[in-house]
């Protein structure tokens, strides 16, 4: 079986097609692992969820996701993402309100743990240091664990008493083995490592090997129809910045 390994999409219409047609000229795939954060920031909110919806899935919940529906609070988030959740929330049809409300906030599958933030917070924390993947691995029984909500590409690895973080490129080739990890695939709709270019990596239960690849996409459509909705400009501008 081949997974695709998505996170973050974030109403990104645009990004989410091109990472399906760049899997498909890799050679398919057969089901999609989302991490969370289907909308939010972006465009196009319902477009996405129906999207994802025609395939075989598994989809859990990210902070925005359920911020769009008032299952968490906005009190927390910058007046850009509050902005931006409200009228996703405008945007969406009851269907999509309600598919998004059962999202559940983890899942396991086989030696895999799905957490859209961090297996010790699944909503909210962004894990990006080794002192807090030290306690993260302490909360999933799995091998592996995979996250977004960072936006950022990365590895962590726990051998004996030692966890070490790498990051996780483009065209990397991951082979699981024996040591626990935490993989973070980056974001399809809004990178944060300084690279544009949609972020999602590939699993091949046959190979046991998670890849990682990098996607060009024309972000000037995704930004054109952000402006048409009145989204933040920070917001459209940040996509041809990959932060």
């Amino acid at each position: 079986m081949r997974y695709a390994i998505l996170g973050d999409i974030h109403s990104n219409l645009t990004a989410f097609q091109a990472v399906l047609q760049d899997l498909d000229s890799r050679g398919g795939f057969d089901r999609i692992w989302c991490l969370g954060d289907v909308v939010g920031y972006g465009p196009e909110p319902h477009r996405c969820i129906e999207l994802l919806q025609q395939y075989d899935y598994v989809c859990i919940a990210g902070n925005h996701d359920w911020a769009a529906v008032g299952s968490i609070d906005i009190s927390d988030f910058n007046p850009d993402a509050a902005q931006a959740c409200r009228w996703t929330e405008q945007s969406m049809s009851l269907e999509d309100k309600e598919y998004l409300k059962g999202l559940p906030a983890t899942i396991s599958i086989g030696e895999f743990t799905l957490a859209h933030g961090s297996p010790r917070e699944p909503i909210w924390e962004y894990l990006l240091s080794v002192g807090q993947a030290v306690d993260n691995f302490q909360h999933f029984d799995t091998n592996f664990c995979l996250i977004g909500h960072s936006h950022i590409p990365l590895v962590f690895e726990q051998q004996s008493d030692t966890v070490t973080l790498q990051n996780f490129p483009d065209g990397a080739v991951l082979t699981l083995g024996k040591n626990r990890l935490i993989i973070n695939p980056g974001s399809v709709g809004q990178p944060r490592d300084h690279d544009p270019r949609a972020s999602y990596a590939l699993y091949d239960s046959k190979t046991g090997a998670v890849c990682h690849y990098r996607v060009e996409y024309d972000i000037s459509v995704t930004q054109v129809k952000m402006q048409q909705e009145g989204l933040p400009d920070f917001l459209i501008q940040r996509l041809s910045l990959g932060w």
